[in-house]
């Protein structure tokens, strides 16, 4: 046998090797770092944005001290629902579980950052919440929300390389001070 044809019988079976391994870390990893999980009831952005014309600030806002306030409380969100206004089955089981019984949703947070990083939503405010966050108004139902098996945070946080491009591309300092306490 020819070293040629002797070294291509070595080499098919490593590059098919190589391929398999490339195709099946691609599918499966994320399958065994990440979980899927489903908001605890369903929330229309669509229907407080489009149908009542509510702007995000309204249910997600600041603080007297500047700090971000977050998401709605359900005191906050029972100023309209106290009783259900509509027909809608998610907010019948928001109503009964949550508002009449004075307990808060459990809502899975997609951008909550790691306990390291300091990020003032007021030092941002003159941009747009879509420049950082995905554009709500029109979603129905929420995304899957991803959490890492091994650290407990979203797969939708943004990441560091996210806030250094946009702090590089406006002239914001990428010292490590100004985002990591």
């Amino acid at each position: 046998m020819n070293v040629r044809r002797k070294k291509s019988c070595i080499m098919l079976p490593l590059l098919v090797g190589f391929v398999a391994a490339v195709a099946l870390g691609w599918w499966g990893y994320p399958k065994l770092v990440f979980s899927e999980k489903t908001q605890p009831i369903r929330f229309s952005h669509n229907v407080h944005v489009s149908d009542q014309g509510m702007g995000c600030d309204e249910c997600h806002s600041f603080r007297d001290d500047g700090s971000y306030a977050g998401l709605p409380t359900t005191e906050q969100c029972a100023e309209c629902h106290e009783e259900a206004v509509s027909e809608d089955p998610a907010e019948i089981e928001f109503v009964e579980k949550y508002v009449a019984q004075g307990k808060e949703v459990p809502w899975l947070v997609y951008q909550k950052q790691p306990d390291n990083v300091y990020f003032s939503h007021m030092a941002h405010a003159d941009l747009d919440c879509t420049d950082c966050h995905m554009d709500m108004s029109e979603v129905d139902t929420p995304p899957v929300y991803y959490e890492n098996k091994l650290t407990g945070y979203s797969k939708q946080t943004m990441k560091m390389w996210q806030c250094e491009r946009c702090h590089a591309e406006n002239g914001a300092s990428n010292a490590c001070y100004v985002c990591h306490k």
